[in-house]
């Protein structure tokens, strides 16, 4: 399978899902082959289709005050938090001449983001009822697709040296028992990440 990545930089979350939603539009026309976007978004907060309001437990004040946008999107799952530090991939994959089966799919995101992290000695897995990738009751990646007409959108956050303080305005994914944790908090050292 041969795929074209592009390393992004910093990009607004805004104009990466007009840039996904293109890409999307001519991999269903055949126009271009697949596709992974690496970039990272500034500080934003994503709603996904199940999401709710209530997962946001900071006041709408409050993150006005620290320019953190709300924003509601396609995907699916709850709430996230997107920032710097952050490593986001945006597969655009055409799943038509592959086995048609996205919780396979999934799986393999998240087998990707496990085994990158076994190179830094990190034991991460998943959970048998909440998508993601996890280190104990932590999440360290999260996963949320959009998928039409078995193409692919979307795709994984996985935390390398993110500032984990804004988690706290939210219940990560919906959870309000659980937590987020990054590749720096891990180590307990500075991970740089090159995406541009």
């Amino acid at each position: 399978m041969l795929c074209t990545v592009y390393q992004l930089g910093q990009v607004g979350y805004s104009e990466a899902y007009y840039l996904q939603t293109e890409l999307l539009y001519q991999r269903l026309a055949g126009k271009i082959r697949d596709v992974l976007l690496l970039l990272e978004h500034p500080p934003t907060i994503t709603i996904g289709k199940s999401g709710k309001l209530e997962n946001i437990i900071a006041s709408q004040i409050e993150l006005a005050e620290k320019g953190v946008p709300v924003l509601f999107v396609d995907r699916g799952g709850d709430v996230t938090y997107h920032g710097p530090g952050q490593l986001v991939g945006y597969p655009i994959i055409d799943l038509r001449d592959r086995e048609r089966d996205l919780h396979r799919y999934v799986h393999g995101l998240e087998e990707v983001v496990i085994r990158t992290l076994s190179d830094f000695s990190i034991k991460a897995g998943r959970d048998r009822t909440h998508r993601g990738v996890w280190v104990g009751n932590e999440e360290i990646a999260a996963i949320g697709l959009r998928v039409r007409k078995w193409v692919t959108m979307h795709g994984f956050a996985l935390n390398v040296n993110t500032d984990l303080e804004p988690f706290s305005l939210i219940n990560p994914c919906g959870f309000s028992d659980r937590g987020a944790t990054s590749i720096s908090a891990l180590l307990s050292q500075d991970i740089q990440m090159a995406v541009e």
